[in-house]
């Protein structure tokens, strides 16, 4: 059955008009209003809704060894190893790129594993042993991994080194470079953009038929 369509004209066609217009000068008011509110006021309403969507998260107490050090910390739930690290203790040598997991810049050891850290809560470490890039030397000696970076040029641009570094000590701790082939698919969590890979796989080579102790 077909919707019947009504023929009656509108009582007053100048009412809606009207209400029409005065519809559009009250938008157009509060629109010209926002356009010449001061920048701080727009910013304190905004920092305001900021408190009342941060409100719920509560601080949770955490305890930590990073690089041989103990902490006692509060962080909120929401927040990652890896911004624990760089914003809470100021241990930037752990980079952020994608923070998806997908470029292993951000690689730390935990309890002695690899672990991208962008996708790791912070407050699931509790406890736990954290060795960042920074850690890795011993004072004023580089580890053999380090060094053997520097002899082949296996940074260049240097933003990806860290992780890179941090995944090939464990590569080999974890029994996982005994070849050329096997290197380059337990290391292609770590992305490189400047194509440093030949060398970053020479420099794993050394360390591994070296037989230093990573």
């Amino acid at each position: 059955m077909a919707d019947e369509i009504s023929d009656s004209k509108p009582e007053n066609p100048k009412c809606g008009h009207d209400a029409a217009r005065r519809q559009f000068l009250k938008q157009s008011s509060v629109l010209t209003a926002l356009a010449f509110t001061p920048g701080p006021v727009v910013q304190a309403a905004a920092a305001e809704w900021d408190e009342k969507i941060a409100a719920p998260f509560e601080k949770v107490g955490l305890k930590l060894a990073v690089n041989g050090k103990s902490y006692k910390l509060s962080v909120e739930p929401r927040v990652t190893l890896l911004d624990l690290l760089r914003e809470q203790l100021h241990l930037t040598g752990t980079k952020k790129g994608c923070d998806y997991g997908q470029c292993g810049a951000c690689t730390v050891h935990v309890d002695g594993k690899r672990v991208n850290s962008c996708l790791a809560l912070a407050v699931m470490q509790d406890g736990r042993e954290i060795t960042t890039i920074e850690g890795l030397a011993k004072g004023d000696d580089l580890h053999p991994m380090q060094e053997a970076f520097i002899k082949h040029d296996g940074f260049q641009c240097g933003y990806c080194t860290p992780g890179q570094i941090m995944s090939a000590v464990a590569c080999i701790r974890e029994g996982k470079a005994d070849s050329e082939g096997e290197i380059r698919e337990f290391m292609s969590g770590n992305i490189c953009r400047c194509g440093a890979y030949p060398n970053i796989v020479a420099a794993i080579q050394e360390v591994k038929t070296g037989g230093q102790k990573v």
